[in-house]
């Protein structure tokens, strides 16, 4: 029977062939990922993940070809990152103020009857989102409007619908776009 010493690789040789292959795949795998990412931290985030588990393998030199592992794994951390990012809403507007920052939609629900301006301005931006969703397709706008009005779950509008999850999700992404892109000035003033 062979030593235990003899069986793993000794931790010196481990941290030695990661060395050498974080210095030899680094860059190439951050130039794969950067133009499927939204920033460059994103991407550093998923390399960091990529290495995480390759320095956490039991028998690094078991590997036969470490660089269709890397980037086979690369692309798994990249399709998880996307699974992960959470549907955006309304939530990622925000107003910054002296006392903090503050949803649009935190706006819209404050009690505006002691306060004409606020009433107004809260009159001014519902005006701009409903202008902006009657230019959306019917498909789009409805779902948008049954999950951030309604309430109602994404899943919930797929089985009313008869459609895909995915589907769904796609509707009300390419209609927060639009109402991002829209609202962009309202958005701006908000925050001058």
């Amino acid at each position: 029977m062979k030593p235990a010493s003899n069986i793993a690789m000794s931790q010196k040789e481990k941290e030695h062939i990661i060395a050498e292959t974080v210095s030899t795949y680094g860059e190439r795998l951050l130039t794969f990922i950067k133009p499927k990412v939204n920033s460059h931290e994103d991407a550093e985030d998923i390399l960091q993940e990529v290495w995480y588990q390759f320095s956490n393998l039991s028998n690094i030199s078991d590997i036969v070809n470490v660089s269709s592992w890397l980037f086979s794994v690369t692309r798994n951390k990249i399709t998880d990152s996307y699974r992960k990012r959470k549907t955006e809403n309304l939530e990622d507007f925000t107003y910054e103020d002296e006392e903090g920052t503050l949803m649009i939609r935190d706006i819209l629900l404050l009690d505006s009857a002691a306060d004409p301006e606020l009433a107004l301005f809260q009159e001014d931006i519902w005006e701009s989102i409903f202008a902006v969703l009657e230019e959306l397709p019917e498909k789009q706008r409805s779902v948008f409007i049954a999950h951030e009005f309604e309430g109602k779950k994404l899943q919930e509008i797929a089985d009313e619908q008869g459609k895909n999850i995915k589907t769904i999700i796609s509707r009300k992404n390419y209609a927060l776009k639009h109402l991002r892109s829209r609202l962009s000035e309202l958005y701006k003033d908000l925050n001058d």
